[in-house]
C-alpha cells in the first residue's frame, strides 16, 4: 500500500513517484518486470488518474520506466557500468 499525505509539502504525484523509484530501487520491481497498472495505483494510493500519469511520467522521463505498447510500462534494464 503506498502512503501519499495530502497535506504534505511534497506534490501527490512527486509522493508517488518516489515510492515506486524506492520498490524498483529495492529490487520489488525488477528490470523488464511490468509496473501495476494506473488503475491498480489509483486504487493503491487513492489518487486520480491524472496524478497517477504523472507520477508515472516522472519515471518515464527519468529513464526508469519504459511503455511497451499494449503492454503496458515496464522497468527498463539498468546496464551498472554506465553512470547516468
Amino acid at each position: 500500500m503506498v502512503r501519499i499525505d495530502p497535506n504534505g509539502l511534497r506534490a501527490p504525484y512527486l509522493q508517488l513517484a518516489d515510492a515506486l523509484r524506492a520498490r524498483i530501487e529495492a529490487g520489488e520491481i525488477p528490470p523488464g518486470r511490468k509496473v501495476p497498472s494506473q488503475t491498480e495505483l489509483e486504487e493503491e494510493s487513492g489518487l486520480s488518474r491524472n496524478t497517477v500519469k504523472k507520477a508515472l511520467d516522472v519515471l518515464k522521463n527519468e529513464g526508469l520506466l519504459i511503455t511497451a505498447p499494449g503492454r503496458g510500462l515496464f522497468v527498463t534494464e539498468r546496464d551498472d557500468t554506465q553512470q547516468a
